[in-house]
């Protein structure tokens, strides 16, 4: 378990952090450097939702900036709003 924590942008608290940087890019470090691992946790399954529901493929390079773009609203902006047709699954 890594001794990193930060004190998170999305939840405003001081929680652990991820053990590295989610990927090498100026916003990859920027996640590391104030994101917890709960929050990462939870973009996680909101990009799951994103790829299925607007059939996102993460190879493809203007779907990738889509992608990015959500996530930086999600953690720093003003939060991510799912699609509008969006049905939460019933469990």
């Amino acid at each position: 378990m890594s001794d990193h924590k930060v004190f998170c942008a999305k939840l405003k608290q001081e929680l652990p952090g991820l053990s590295e940087p989610p990927f090498d890019t100026d916003l990859g470090k920027k996640v590391y450097e104030q994101i917890s691992q709960k929050a990462w946790d939870q973009w996680m399954e909101y990009c799951k939702m994103l790829l299925n529901e607007y059939r996102l493929n993460p190879a493809r390079k203007q779907d990738q900036e889509v992608i990015v773009k959500q996530m930086e609203q999600f953690f720093f902006g003003e939060g991510a709003a799912p699609p509008a047709q969006y049905v939460p699954p019933t469990h």
